[in-house]
């Protein structure tokens, strides 16, 4: 059987914990491979809302091996709210349940700290980052200065890692006018939340190679979106991991021979939360009609997303970059009663006509977006189960997106409810 990436196609926001969750019922394991908290999954089943962050998707769902990998950075303190806000809602979190792999790195309080302060302290253009520290400790990754789960089983060699960590970090704080980290205390903290993270940890690598070798399906969990990935996103208004499909490789151990299907998650129309380029953003009655239907507010935030049209350029862009087999199309409900929809197919940058997004921000700026109008609908789309159910101009649209994307599309989903979904390529089949 097939093992699953799925990855937003977007800016993050695209419907990923539903789209997720339904898969979740086929899988035997759901991986997590990237990005930190400052992503956001709400999950609604049988009435009941789930807030998730860092936590996979599969941890409401019984009977499956939920893994964070390595390629995650994991506040602890952060992790085990998390995780008692989960169990009084009713779900098991054990050691069963729940994989951490030993290798994660850790993001501490130093981290949204110096995210907070540098952030506030830029004369230049923001990034837009939620602040909870998620780019400092990638920093510290590649820095090879960071303190992973592995490190807090020993306190010599905690210590050790604190040390070199503080050797740097100290001198930013101090530039910044910021006090000195207390390093015993830091230390401290690190002993007591210790135990709570360690009863998760394990060799997440080799666990999933085995996985694999004896048939399991493994459903790989992204965060964010194609157009936030450090390398191919809108640099740099863009997240601190890779995004792209290929990160679930390196995220998780599992290498790019067990990757056999990629569900890319896009939204029937277009969002953005933060700052940065959006050639298809909306600042009228439209933008707001979107957002409002759409419920429009950050998970994780509370922050108000910017809306706009579907932009095809785009989303051919990152079915590109991430290898995307087919989409799950997402929010198609949003869209019911609009009399003209308008979907962007090029853009215009100085007088030439572009079929991508650039690379250079100056020249992301200039693109002004070249619009196809579609007719609307006015029945509902919203519950539908089967095209039988949707309306003519609602499947025509989705044809069209199609052919604009270059990729067909594998689910099309019409509520937040998880069994609002239409089936049409099973992704878990070889």
């Amino acid at each position: 059987m097939a093992n699953v990436v799925v990855v937003g196609a977007q800016w993050g926001d695209e419907g990923k914990g539903k789209i997720v969750d339904w898969l979740s019922e086929r899988a035997d394991v759901v991986a997590r491979f990237q990005g930190g908290h400052n992503a956001g999954h709400t999950l609604v089943i049988d009435g009941a809302v789930y807030k998730l962050h860092v936590l996979p998707s599969g941890v409401v769902r019984g009977g499956k091996l939920s893994v964070i990998g390595n390629g995650v950075v994991l506040d602890p303190w952060h992790l085990v709210k998390e995780i008692e806000t989960v169990r009084a809602q009713g779900v098991d979190i054990s050691p069963e349940t729940l994989m951490i792999a030993e290798n994660t790195p850790l993001i501490l309080p130093l981290h949204g700290e110096l995210d907070r302060a540098r952030e506030s302290a830029t004369s230049v253009a923001k990034i837009g980052t939620t602040g909870r520290g998620i780019g400092p400790a990638y920093e510290d990754k590649v820095g090879r200065r960071v303190v992973r789960v592995a490190d807090l089983a020993d306190r010599a060699t905690l210590e050790t890692r604190v040390d070199r960590l503080l050797a740097h970090h100290n001198l930013l704080r101090s530039a910044l006018g910021m006090d000195a980290v207390d390093r015993d205390q830091l230390v401290q903290d690190l002993m007591d939340i210790a135990p709570e993270v360690l009863k998760y940890a394990a060799p997440v690598w080799k666990v999933l190679n085995e996985k694999r070798k004896a048939g399991k399906r493994i459903l790989f969990e992204g965060a964010q979106g194609a157009l936030l990935d450090v390398d191919f996103g809108t640099y740099p208004f863009v997240t601190s991991s890779n995004v792209i499909a290929g990160q679930a490789a390196t995220g998780t151990g599992i290498g790019p021979g067990g990757i056999d299907f990629v569900l890319g998650i896009v939204k029937a129309y277009t969002t953005r939360v933060g700052e940065g380029p959006f050639p298809t953003e909306l600042l009228d009655d439209d933008g707001d009609r979107l957002g409002t239907r759409g419920h429009e507010f950050g998970t994780t935030t509370g922050r108000k997303r910017r809306c706009g049209w579907f932009d095809a350029c785009l989303v051919r862009q990152t079915c590109a970059t991430s290898g995307v087999t087919g989409i799950a199309l997402t929010k198609l409900d949003v869209l019911d009663g609009f009399e003209t929809l308008k979907i962007c197919v090029g853009y215009e940058l100085d007088g030439v006509r572009m079929d991508y997004l650039p690379t250079a921000a100056d020249q992301q700026a200039r693109c002004t977006p070249i619009y196809e109008e579609v007719p609307g609908w006015s029945e509902s789309t919203e519950g539908a189960r089967s095209w039988a159910d949707l309306p003519a101009n609602a499947i025509k649209y989705v044809r069209r997106v199609e052919e604009l994307i270059e990729c067909p599309v594998a689910l099309l989903s019409t509520s937040p409810e998880r069994e609002d979904t239409i089936l049409v390529t099973d992704p878990f089949q070889d």
